[in-house]
């Protein structure tokens, strides 16, 4: 099984959820009653953070799934699936944020103080609710992370409101109420971009990030017996699981003398220890000497 300590994360994500869903329905009477963008902003975030949040719980689910013989990684990978799609769909509303807040500016619909106070902080503490909910687990793997980052955005969008309320409460300057929509668009879009990227080096098996890849087969190479190391590659499953595997050259006398076995762990331990990221899944194929490789996309 890979369940890998799935359920405290879950549950913490579902309270996140339950906490988001309740935000929800406020938010959109309170942008109802004052016309507000920063408002509506935070409104239209906060539906499609209930959607990713559901996406996040959904994954959460599917990745503590036992494996089975056709799925031998079980569903590892649908935690980075479900943080995929939150991210892209951060982006997307950190965009048409910017766009109708530099819309705004130029032409700002009367907007009352008051009540973004008022919408603003009960906003403010739900994300905060969730948010501290959700702070010790959020390094647990990508999908938790996307869900962290969501009520992070969110409690962000609610200083916004406060903000331009404030503001428009004391000044009359209702223009406040675009410049804080825009504000919370430059908190969304970079950190969705960064979220994106981490998720999609995963989908495309890339080496995980600060690995150096040419250090490790050094390193392996250093191990008694072994001559060479070739087909190495490391990647990820999940964005908590990071598999290894290689074809290892070793002395002819290996075989000869049944010493595999002991090549094999000192191989393992190497992967499992000696290195930032740590492989628990590692796989080597020993080979003698004269054994011909195969050349890159030809077959066995």
């Amino acid at each position: 099984m890979h369940d890998h300590g799935h359920e405290a994360p879950r549950r913490a994500i579902t309270a996140a959820f339950a906490v988001t869903c309740a935000l929800l329905v406020v938010q959109v009477i309170g942008a109802s009653l004052t016309g507000s963008l920063a408002l509506l902003v935070d409104s239209a975030h906060l539906t499609a953070d209930a959607l990713g949040l559901g996406v996040a719980l959904t994954a959460a689910r599917l990745a503590g799934r036992p494996a089975s013989p056709r799925r031998t990684f079980g569903w590892a990978r649908a935690e980075v699936l479900g943080a995929t799609l939150q991210a892209a769909v951060l982006l997307g509303i950190g965009v048409l944020v910017v766009v109708e807040a530099v819309q705004r500016l130029a032409d700002p619909p009367p907007v009352p103080g008051a009540g973004l106070l008022v919408f603003g902080a009960i906003g403010l503490a739900g994300n905060l609710v969730s948010a501290a909910v959700l702070l010790r687990h959020r390094g647990h793997d990508l999908n938790t992370r996307a869900a962290f980052l969501e009520v992070v955005a969110d409690a962000a969008g609610s200083i916004g409101v406060l903000a331009a309320g404030a503001v428009i409460a004391l000044t009359g300057w209702t223009r406040a109420d675009a410049v804080a929509a825009l504000l919370v668009g430059a908190v969304i879009v970079p950190r969705s971009v960064l979220l994106l990227r981490d998720a999609v080096d995963v989908l495309l098996e890339s080496t995980p990030r600060g690995l150096d890849l040419d250090a490790l087969r050094e390193h392996l190479q250093q191990q008694p017996h072994v001559l060479a190391v070739h087909d190495l590659h490391a990647t990820r499953i999940s964005s908590a699981l990071p598999v290894l595997s290689a074809h290892v050259v070793v002395e002819g006398e290996v075989f000869r003398n049944g010493h595999a076995p002991a090549v094999l762990d000192a191989l393992q331990r190497c992967a499992a220890q000696h290195f930032s990221v740590r492989f628990e899944h590692a796989t080597f194929q020993l080979e003698p000497p004269a054994h011909t490789a195969h050349e890159p996309g030809t077959h066995a």
